[in-house]
Protein backbone atom coordinates (compact mmCIF):
# COMPACT_ATOMS: atom_id res chain seq x y z
CA UNK A 1 0.00 0.00 0.00
CA UNK A 2 1.52 3.68 -1.12
CA UNK A 3 0.77 6.58 0.63
CA UNK A 4 0.33 10.44 -0.90
CA UNK A 5 0.26 13.06 1.31
CA UNK A 6 -1.08 10.91 3.98
CA UNK A 7 -3.96 9.51 1.43
CA UNK A 8 -3.61 5.71 1.01
CA UNK A 9 -3.91 4.18 -2.83
CA UNK A 10 -7.24 2.24 -1.35
CA UNK A 11 -10.25 3.06 -3.87
CA UNK A 12 -13.56 2.74 -2.32
CA UNK A 13 -16.07 0.30 -4.16
CA UNK A 14 -18.28 1.40 -6.62
CA UNK A 15 -21.40 1.85 -4.73
CA UNK A 16 -24.58 3.60 -6.75
CA UNK A 17 -25.21 6.89 -5.11
CA UNK A 18 -29.02 7.54 -5.18
CA UNK A 19 -30.82 10.12 -6.42
CA UNK A 20 -31.40 13.49 -4.70
CA UNK A 21 -35.00 14.50 -4.59
CA UNK A 22 -36.21 17.36 -6.42
CA UNK A 23 -36.89 20.18 -4.55
CA UNK A 24 -39.11 23.49 -5.74
CA UNK A 25 -37.23 25.63 -3.81
CA UNK A 26 -34.67 27.60 -6.37
CA UNK A 27 -31.38 27.07 -6.36
CA UNK A 28 -28.70 30.40 -5.19
CA UNK A 29 -25.97 30.97 -7.42
CA UNK A 30 -24.17 32.06 -4.26
CA UNK A 31 -22.43 29.90 -2.27
CA UNK A 32 -23.81 28.65 0.81
CA UNK A 33 -21.32 30.60 2.82
CA UNK A 34 -22.70 33.51 0.67
CA UNK A 35 -26.26 33.07 1.61
CA UNK A 36 -25.45 32.69 5.46
CA UNK A 37 -23.75 35.18 5.98
CA UNK A 38 -25.99 37.70 7.98
CA UNK A 39 -23.36 40.54 7.18
CA UNK A 40 -23.76 40.01 3.34
CA UNK A 41 -27.41 39.36 3.43
CA UNK A 42 -28.00 42.25 6.05
CA UNK A 43 -27.01 44.43 2.68
CA UNK A 44 -29.88 43.92 0.93
CA UNK A 45 -32.27 44.53 3.58
CA UNK A 46 -33.53 48.07 3.73
CA UNK A 47 -32.81 50.49 6.36
CA UNK A 48 -29.60 48.37 6.86
CA UNK A 49 -25.60 48.63 6.52
CA UNK A 50 -24.40 50.16 3.29
CA UNK A 51 -24.32 47.52 0.03
CA UNK A 52 -21.68 45.61 -0.11
CA UNK A 53 -18.99 46.36 -2.96
CA UNK A 54 -17.86 42.58 -3.52
CA UNK A 55 -21.39 40.96 -4.36
CA UNK A 56 -23.45 40.73 -7.47
CA UNK A 57 -26.15 41.45 -7.70
CA UNK A 58 -26.35 43.88 -4.56
CA UNK A 59 -23.58 46.24 -6.39
CA UNK A 60 -24.43 46.24 -9.48
CA UNK A 61 -27.09 49.65 -9.06
CA UNK A 62 -23.94 51.02 -7.65
CA UNK A 63 -21.98 50.27 -10.66
CA UNK A 64 -24.85 51.75 -12.97
CA UNK A 65 -24.64 54.74 -11.17
CA UNK A 66 -20.68 55.22 -11.53
CA UNK A 67 -20.39 54.30 -14.56
CA UNK A 68 -23.37 57.66 -15.52
CA UNK A 69 -21.45 59.45 -12.85
CA UNK A 70 -18.09 58.82 -15.33
CA UNK A 71 -20.14 59.78 -18.04
CA UNK A 72 -21.43 62.22 -17.33
CA UNK A 73 -18.41 64.37 -16.77
CA UNK A 74 -17.28 63.42 -20.65
CA UNK A 75 -17.43 66.45 -22.18
CA UNK A 76 -15.62 68.86 -18.65
CA UNK A 77 -12.78 66.53 -19.27
CA UNK A 78 -11.80 66.83 -22.64
CA UNK A 79 -12.17 70.54 -22.03
CA UNK A 80 -9.80 69.79 -18.92
CA UNK A 81 -7.67 67.88 -21.28
CA UNK A 82 -7.65 70.29 -24.42
CA UNK A 83 -6.60 73.17 -21.87
CA UNK A 84 -3.67 71.29 -20.91
CA UNK A 85 -2.75 70.54 -24.20
CA UNK A 86 -2.36 74.29 -25.19
CA UNK A 87 -0.52 75.33 -22.16
CA UNK A 88 1.72 72.40 -22.29
CA UNK A 89 5.46 73.68 -22.09
CA UNK A 90 6.80 71.39 -24.69
CA UNK A 91 5.84 69.12 -27.71
CA UNK A 92 6.36 65.92 -26.02
CA UNK A 93 3.87 66.88 -23.14
CA UNK A 94 1.49 67.89 -25.66
CA UNK A 95 1.93 63.71 -27.04
CA UNK A 96 1.38 62.46 -23.87
CA UNK A 97 -0.98 64.36 -22.68
CA UNK A 98 -2.91 63.68 -26.30
CA UNK A 99 -2.26 60.17 -25.73
CA UNK A 100 -4.41 60.33 -22.42
CA UNK A 101 -7.51 62.11 -24.02
CA UNK A 102 -7.59 59.63 -26.34
CA UNK A 103 -7.47 56.65 -24.21
CA UNK A 104 -10.34 59.02 -22.04
CA UNK A 105 -12.06 59.35 -25.27
CA UNK A 106 -12.24 55.40 -25.66
CA UNK A 107 -13.00 54.93 -21.82
CA UNK A 108 -16.03 56.96 -22.34
CA UNK A 109 -17.34 54.84 -25.77
CA UNK A 110 -16.82 51.48 -23.20
CA UNK A 111 -18.64 52.83 -20.36
CA UNK A 112 -21.57 53.22 -22.97
CA UNK A 113 -21.11 49.68 -24.64
CA UNK A 114 -21.47 48.44 -21.16
CA UNK A 115 -24.25 50.84 -19.54
CA UNK A 116 -26.34 49.67 -22.76
CA UNK A 117 -25.59 45.87 -22.56
CA UNK A 118 -26.42 45.75 -18.60
CA UNK A 119 -29.97 48.03 -18.84
CA UNK A 120 -31.04 48.03 -22.56
CA UNK A 121 -30.73 51.80 -22.49
CA UNK A 122 -28.54 54.42 -24.29
CA UNK A 123 -26.80 57.44 -22.07
CA UNK A 124 -27.51 60.70 -23.21
CA UNK A 125 -24.80 62.48 -24.93
CA UNK A 126 -22.49 64.79 -23.21
CA UNK A 127 -23.56 68.27 -22.37
CA UNK A 128 -22.08 71.40 -23.09
CA UNK A 129 -20.17 72.84 -19.69
CA UNK A 130 -18.10 74.72 -18.52
CA UNK A 131 -14.25 73.52 -16.59
CA UNK A 132 -12.40 75.29 -13.90
CA UNK A 133 -9.38 76.45 -15.31
CA UNK A 134 -6.35 74.84 -12.94
CA UNK A 135 -4.03 77.95 -11.78
CA UNK A 136 -0.84 76.45 -13.46
CA UNK A 137 0.28 73.96 -15.67
CA UNK A 138 1.40 72.06 -12.59
CA UNK A 139 -1.57 72.81 -10.83
CA UNK A 140 -3.33 71.34 -14.12
CA UNK A 141 -0.80 68.14 -13.51
CA UNK A 142 -1.74 67.35 -10.15
CA UNK A 143 -5.69 67.47 -10.65
CA UNK A 144 -5.11 65.31 -13.39
CA UNK A 145 -3.00 62.82 -11.44
CA UNK A 146 -5.18 62.38 -8.36
CA UNK A 147 -8.48 62.04 -10.58
CA UNK A 148 -6.55 59.19 -12.50
CA UNK A 149 -6.55 57.59 -9.50
CA UNK A 150 -9.59 58.48 -8.15
CA UNK A 151 -11.16 56.86 -11.24
CA UNK A 152 -8.84 53.53 -9.88
CA UNK A 153 -10.97 53.13 -6.94
CA UNK A 154 -14.39 53.95 -8.62
CA UNK A 155 -14.04 51.83 -11.58
CA UNK A 156 -12.74 48.82 -9.65
CA UNK A 157 -16.21 48.90 -7.57
CA UNK A 158 -18.34 48.09 -11.41
CA UNK A 159 -15.90 45.73 -11.88
CA UNK A 160 -16.88 43.97 -8.79
CA UNK A 161 -20.54 44.26 -10.45
CA UNK A 162 -19.34 42.67 -13.86
CA UNK A 163 -20.49 38.94 -14.80
CA UNK A 164 -20.11 38.85 -18.33
CA UNK A 165 -16.34 37.96 -19.95
CA UNK A 166 -15.89 40.59 -22.42
CA UNK A 167 -17.52 43.39 -20.25
CA UNK A 168 -14.19 42.89 -17.13
CA UNK A 169 -11.92 42.68 -19.70
CA UNK A 170 -13.45 46.02 -21.36
CA UNK A 171 -13.41 47.05 -16.90
CA UNK A 172 -9.71 45.98 -16.95
CA UNK A 173 -8.18 47.61 -20.01
CA UNK A 174 -9.90 51.09 -18.70
CA UNK A 175 -8.36 50.36 -14.89
CA UNK A 176 -4.82 49.81 -16.61
CA UNK A 177 -5.19 52.31 -18.50
CA UNK A 178 -6.15 54.88 -15.76
CA UNK A 179 -2.92 53.37 -13.85
CA UNK A 180 -0.73 53.95 -16.85
CA UNK A 181 -1.84 57.80 -16.92
CA UNK A 182 -1.31 58.00 -13.29
CA UNK A 183 2.36 56.93 -14.37
CA UNK A 184 3.01 59.44 -17.09
CA UNK A 185 1.33 62.38 -15.29
CA UNK A 186 3.79 62.16 -12.21
CA UNK A 187 6.54 61.87 -15.00
CA UNK A 188 5.09 65.32 -16.42
CA UNK A 189 4.94 66.23 -12.60
CA UNK A 190 9.21 65.40 -12.18
CA UNK A 191 10.15 66.40 -16.00
CA UNK A 192 8.56 70.11 -15.15
CA UNK A 193 9.84 70.09 -11.53
CA UNK A 194 6.45 70.99 -10.57
CA UNK A 195 7.08 69.60 -6.62
CA UNK A 196 9.48 73.29 -6.91
CA UNK A 197 6.41 75.35 -8.08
Amino acid sequence: MQYYGGYSDITMPNVPMAPMPASNRPISSAPPCMVQNPYIMAQTMPGMAPQDPYTYPGNLSGALQLIHGAVAGEREDELFYDYLISIAPSEEDKKIISSIRDDERKHFKLFRQIYLELTGQMLPPAQDTEFERPKSYCAGIQKALFGELGAVERYRKILFALQDRRQINMLTEIITDEIKHSSKYNFLYSRNQCYEK
